[in-house]
């Protein structure tokens, strides 16, 4: 085996995607044989240099996983959460919860539910959440009110939000009941509640926020508090076919 990239071993290990192992080495908790490694440092732990992160070795490849999550309400995306609250991890089994690296792609606030996916892969993290490689997420949004039409074009040209311009989206209406109306986004792009934040901006605050489908994987009839593993099938028509 040829020298690696620290992040990158880190990465394969389940720990964590590699920006996020970059992270890592620049805070010093990573050391090859007992020296603190530095961003660039290469090793090659099949000619024996001891990995460790905090002090624990760093454990070799991770058996692949990818599961898909029907998100509920009041899950947080995360792994764990320092006041106690509940996660997205507490829908799994323990065999699954514990020393398996697995952690959500991207986030879903936790007043919205639907599509999550959970993978210990940081290189397959790093592809389905980057915008650059072009997997739009499928929303179907209720809102408070009728947008008009000139208010749903602004909506896709595009909102600017923290002074930066977004990026254009569809948006069309799916039906209207009861002075809501529900609408169908599709978007590349996953700035925090982006969704929520662009439709309280617009007059027509958020009722209920569903993400129905990432790339080409849809939820489909999965029951909400409920993942299933996906197949190897899904897995190439994430990695090949964005959409």
């Amino acid at each position: 085996m040829a020298r690696e990239r620290l992040q990158k071993l880190i990465a394969a290990a389940g720990i964590c995607s590699r920006r996020r192992a970059e992270d890592l080495l620049r805070s010093g908790r990573v050391r090859v044989n007992g020296a603190v490694a530095q961003l660039g440092d290469r090793a090659d732990p099949e000619q024996g240099d001891a990995i460790t992160l905090d002090g624990r070795p760093l454990a070799g490849p991770a058996e692949p996983l990818l599961l898909l999550v029907n998100k509920p309400v009041g899950l947080l995306s995360t792994c764990s959460d320092p006041h106690g609250r509940p996660t997205v991890l507490d829908l799994l089994p323990a065999d699954l919860r514990e020393g398996r690296g697995l952690h959500p792609i991207g986030r879903l606030d936790a007043d919205s539910r639907g599509a999550l996916l959970l993978t210990n892969q940081g290189d397959l993290t790093l592809r389905l959440s980057h915008p650059r490689y072009g997997h739009r997420k499928r929303y179907r949004v209720w809102v408070t009110g009728v947008p008009s039409a000139d208010t749903l074009k602004r909506w896709a040209a595009g909102v600017p939000l923290d002074g930066r311009p977004s990026q254009p989206v569809a948006v069309r209406v799916l039906r209207r009941s009861g002075g809501a109306t529900c609408l169908e986004v599709v978007m590349g792009e996953g700035r925090n509640r982006q969704i929520r934040r662009t439709a309280e901006g617009l007059g027509h605050p958020v009722r209920d926020l569903q993400r129905v489908a990432i790339g080409p994987l849809r939820l489909g009839n999965l029951p909400e508090g409920h993942w299933r593993a996906l197949d190897r099938q899904e897995w190439q028509a994430l990695a090949e076919h964005p959409s």
